[in-house]
């Protein structure tokens, strides 16, 4: 299948329009990321999706406690796309009913340096899932506009709002499942969020339902890495201005409580990060988009690298590539992805915000 080029869809009004718009505009979208996704569940958790949509109920009773208004955007995004809201919020509750079995390779990370904090990271994830990948820009009615990378159907995955807020996203695989906010959900209601303390309490009070890293950042500086689950969330503070992550836990005040299941490439991309930025990195001098796609474009270790490729090794139901790269540069509001493995992609997409003041 020919890959499309990478495109900004706007998005704006009323949760209903925004939503309405959502599902019309990528309904085509919308409808292969179902099918996706009942391959994985029948892959993962030996379920198809009608078993995943009854899963997928007492989600949407977290959602109606902690996030109601979301669920009238997700209403409308069935409405335009021609779904049922069941298959909307299943959509948006994959994680929680995937993940204790799959986990996604994303290697993220944040950097203070010369003025500007940086946020970047690879999504990856089965590559039947690279043509359904979607650039939100979202401007709602009183709140600030926002810029989500991810999958069609989904109120959100990775990105950054007009207030400078910007957050990543790391797939943890454990059995853990309480009470709180799905994953996708919770990166919403993070990146609607005026600063880094309302922010940082979606995770502290809201909570999370299942475990995963949320790495957040603003425009002023600060990153904190938030290991999410049910419970407390492990807390990663920044380390000369650079914090990263992968796919386990290590805070820990997580990990005495939760337990997860990494696969084995995941600590040799976490040391692999941390000696690019930490050592290699700040030789360089300068630092921009560039020089941060060349971390995201590593191939140390391969197959276990930052920049995964085919690995005819996994079996085939687990083989994960990288399906985008992404950089924020939150204080000057600008985002660059990649869509496909950042190192031989030309469909780059550069979206910038008019800066929103912080309260």
């Amino acid at each position: 299948m020919r890959q499309e080029l990478l495109s900004v869809t706007e998005l704006s009004g009323s949760r209903h329009e925004i939503g309405l718009a959502h599902g019309r505009t990528h309904a085509r979208l919308i409808q292969r990321s179902l099918e996706v996704y009942d391959r994985l569940f029948h892959d993962f958790v030996g379920i198809r999706w009608a078993q995943a949509r009854i899963e997928a109920e007492r989600f949407g009773r977290m959602i109606e406690r902690g996030f109601p208004e979301i669920l009238e955007e997700m209403d409308a995004i069935a409405e335009g796309a021609g779904v049922e809201p069941i298959d909307i919020l299943t959509l948006n509750c994959r994680s929680e009913i995937s993940l204790t079995r799959a986990s996604g390779g994303c290697s993220a990370f944040a950097l203070a340096h010369a003025d500007n904090q940086w946020l970047a990271q690879n999504w990856d994830w089965r590559t039947d899932q690279l043509h359904n990948v979607v650039a939100l820009k979202i401007s709602g009615q009183n709140q600030a506009p926002l810029i989500s990378i991810g999958e069609a159907g989904m109120v959100a995955k990775i990105g950054m709002n007009a207030h400078g807020i910007g957050v990543c996203l790391n797939a943890i695989r454990s059995q853990t499942c309480g009470e709180g906010l799905p994953i996708h959900v919770a990166l919403r209601k993070i990146l609607e969020r005026p600063d880094l303390e309302s922010a940082l309490a979606v995770a502290t009070r809201d909570r999370v339902c299942s475990p995963a890293h949320f790495l957040v950042a603003d425009a002023k500086g600060q990153a904190v890495g938030l290991e999410v689950h049910p419970g407390e969330p492990g807390r990663l503070e920044a380390e000369a201005g650079v914090v990263t992550h992968t796919n386990h836990l290590y805070a820990p005040a997580t990990t005495s409580r939760v337990e997860d299941f990494p696969r084995p490439d995941s600590r040799p991309r976490l040391a692999r990060l941390d000696e690019l930025l930490r050592e290699s990195l700040p030789a360089r001098g300068e630092i921009g988009e560039s020089e941060l796609f060349d971390i995201l474009s590593d191939h140390h270790g391969e197959p276990l690298s930052i920049c995964r490729h085919f690995n005819p090794a996994q079996p085939e139901e687990e083989r994960m590539e990288t399906l985008f790269g992404v950089v924020m540069n939150l204080t000057e509001r600008r985002l660059t992805v990649r869509h496909g493995k950042p190192c031989e992609t030309e469909n780059t997409l550069t979206i910038s915000l008019s800066p929103s003041p912080q309260p």
